[in-house]
């Protein structure tokens, strides 16, 4: 309803190409797409998923979740991108086949204010987990990026720009691994994403904030965009970038209206003076 579209379905078999039977290494696992990446992994049968996280509370969470059943071995490990020791070890040592690279400091205000840890972490992270990649031989490497890396007008999207570069200069190199990014626009329900706060802000009673009253994304699900993510690892050639066709942008405005719709209440505007949540 809130896309206001139907969903992309995948091909399965891109799917499974490079995940079946193999070892997979998904940095920054805890988080909203690293979550999805790794439950979406462990129904494609990899033979062990090693799940890559900096934060204690959000590995411990998805790794509850994802060991029950099925008998795919599950290994969390608690540690940082930028430790490059660590991530070389780890890759050598559990003989990696693919890496989804989902680790990186998203929010754009929070980046602003804190530049040089955004910088480390997103641009040197990346690095190490490409220069791990490259030198034990890695089959593929697939970089979450986000639609913020165009032109970028903010220290995060720049960080990701340099981040993509980061992997396509190695690709010139006639490295054995197949690197790729995958550019995201708005992940619907990530975290600290707008359906979240909406959501939150219609719970309270109101109001529900809206920055412009023109101001339209283009959005996906959280499932199709780690749908993407697999696809296009599969169908890289080495150095590509990938971007989902998503539709029609979608009005914020209208964004707002249809979630109190559908939380079965009315918006306070000119026609109904008496509804029950207002928007600012």
């Amino acid at each position: 309803d809130i896309l206001g579209r139907t969903a992309v379905t995948p091909k399965q078999n891109l799917l499974r190409k490079n995940i079946t039977n193999k070892n997979i290494l998904i940095t920054g696992a805890g988080g909203s797409i690293g979550a999805e990446l790794s439950r979406q992994i462990k129904k494609l049968k990899p033979n062990k998923i090693i799940l890559y996280d900096n934060s204690e509370f959000n590995l411990y969470s998805i790794h509850q979740e994802l060991t029950i059943g099925n008998g795919i071995e599950v290994l969390p490990v608690l540690a940082t991108v930028t430790n490059y020791k660590q991530l070389d070890n780890i890759i050598s040592e559990h003989d990696i086949h693919t890496i989804y690279h989902a680790a990186a400091y998203k929010h754009v205000p929070m980046v602003e204010m804190n530049i040089i840890e955004g910088v480390f972490n997103n641009v040197i992270g990346t690095y190490y987990v490409a220069k791990a990649a490259h030198e034990n031989e890695v089959e593929n490497m697939v970089l979450i990026s986000t639609d913020k890396a165009v032109r970028p007008a903010n220290v995060m999207g720049a960080s990701k720009r340099f981040s993509e570069l980061i992997l396509q200069a190695l690709a010139n190199e006639q490295s054995t691994t197949c690197f790729s990014m995958v550019r995201f626009g708005n992940v619907l329900d990530s975290a600290g994403s707008v359906v979240p706060l909406f959501r939150k802000q219609i719970t309270e009673g109101g109001p529900v904030t809206v920055t412009h009253r023109s101001i339209t994304r283009y959005f996906m699900s959280i499932p199709e965009a780690v749908q993407l993510v697999l696809q296009a690892g599969a169908m890289a050639k080495g150095g590509d970038v990938f971007v989902l066709d998503m539709g029609e942008p979608v009005r914020i405005l209208d964004l707002a209206y249809k979630m109190i719709h559908l939380s079965g209440l009315q918006p306070i505007d000119n026609d109904n003076p008496d509804g029950d949540i207002a928007i600012q």
